[in-house]
């Protein structure tokens, strides 16, 4: 694996980070019905619903349910009306991540930084009130149509922000474990993974922290290019993938022939117990990808030492890679929408800080198995 750090990542270390991160705020999903994807993740992933907003707080355009697990924050919205945006969304992608929400300190400045330097803006520096304080919210374009928004939330005490109703589940919701989002991975069309590297590395000052090309990321069939980029504290990181040539069509083509463009492909959530968190979601019917049996014959021999049963993550189907600093263990849920875009990475951190790069053979293996049957490999 190459390991590349970007001039701008050298630049990390002297010169002052002029978009702090705080971490990911949110992540809002537009979805066709909200208020049964957020069943949805209640039952199955344990969110509890914190906060609402639609007709009830006089929103007329569209509801939002925001879930909430530990640090980690996801907001389902849907359109109220036909010629809603949100609606034209939908039809293009599908249920799909719209906003990529990143906290910060200061939204005005974060956007007049941005901008200054060649970001599109979506939203100007904006100020919401009510009888819990204030937040501000400003936003910027990135790839495809999602849009990266920037909330500063310091002077609010509220559920989540002013146009918002704290609300509680009404369903038992059992949490199973879900920490933070460890990062969010982004396809981009042939060609355009670069750009949008430089963006990061440009417009928000990002560092290039890892480059994979198709001898790292590739099977018999099919290969693809990724680079990682992390902002100053490391709080954020941004796989950024593109296609590769390969003899059949890979997943990130098949990912943006369906999503119609660039989008987030997947979020990665940590955990601390990934046995008992993927234990959890397999009981209550989340589908995983699944790689062979014989995948766990050379295991140890592979990665070392670890505290974990290797017969429990074999019968979980759970994989493990180690590098320079620790292991990880990793796996994926298969699609969780109709469509073959977005899913969702489990990942245990002991120690490694790097992507799995000892299992990519074996998990794009097995989405290849998933493209063939759904016809599209």
């Amino acid at each position: 694996m190459e390991r590349t750090v970007s001039k701008n990542q050298d630049k990390l270390v002297d010169a002052p980070d002029f978009l702090p991160l705080l971490g990911t705020d949110h992540v809002e999903i537009y979805c066709g019905n909200a208020k049964q994807s957020a069943f949805y993740y209640q039952s199955a992933f344990g969110f509890n619903l914190v906060a609402y907003s639609g007709l009830e707080t006089g929103n007329k355009e569209q509801t939002s349910y925001v879930l909430q697990q530990e640090k980690l924050r996801i907001v389902l919205t849907s359109a109220l009306t036909p010629e809603s945006p949100i609606n034209a969304h939908l039809a293009k992608h599908g249920d799909g991540v719209k906003y990529l929400a990143l906290w910060v300190d200061d939204a005005t400045q974060s956007w007049k930084e941005t901008t200054s330097r060649g970001a599109i803006s979506v939203l100007e520096p904006t100020v919401m009130k009510d009888e819990f304080g204030e937040v501000v919210v400003s936003a910027i374009q990135t790839y495809g149509d999602t849009v990266h928004k920037f909330v500063e939330r310091k002077n609010y005490t509220g559920a989540f922000m002013p146009g918002f109703i704290a609300k509680s589940s009404t369903m038992e919701v059992k949490p199973i474990g879900l920490q933070y989002i460890d990062h969010c991975v982004g396809n981009v069309e042939l060609g355009k993974m670069n750009h949008w590297v430089k963006f990061y590395e440009e417009v928000m000052g990002f560092g290039l922290l890892l480059t994979f090309d198709d001898k790292d990321i590739s099977t018999e069939y099919t290969a693809l290019m990724s680079k990682v980029v992390s902002n100053g504290n490391g709080y954020v990181k941004f796989p950024i993938n593109e296609p590769a040539k390969g003899r059949k069509k890979s997943q990130i083509e098949e990912y943006i022939d369906f999503y119609q463009g660039a989008g987030v492909q997947h979020i990665a959530v940590a955990t601390k117990d990934i046995i008992f968190t993927v234990g959890e979601l397999r009981k209550r019917g989340v589908d995983f990808l699944e790689v062979p049996a014989t995948y766990y014959d050379d295991l140890i021999d592979r990665v070392g030492e670890i505290k974990e049963d290797l017969e429990i993550l074999k019968d979980l189907n759970i994989l493990v890679d180690r590098d320079d600093e620790g292991y990880l263990l990793q796996i994926f849920t298969k699609p969780v929408q109709d469509r073959p875009t977005l899913f969702f990475e489990i990942i245990q951190r002991e120690g490694a800080q790097s992507f799995g790069k000892g299992n990519f053979k074996a998990l794009f293996e097995a989405i290849e198995r998933e493209q063939a049957s759904r016809g599209t490999l």
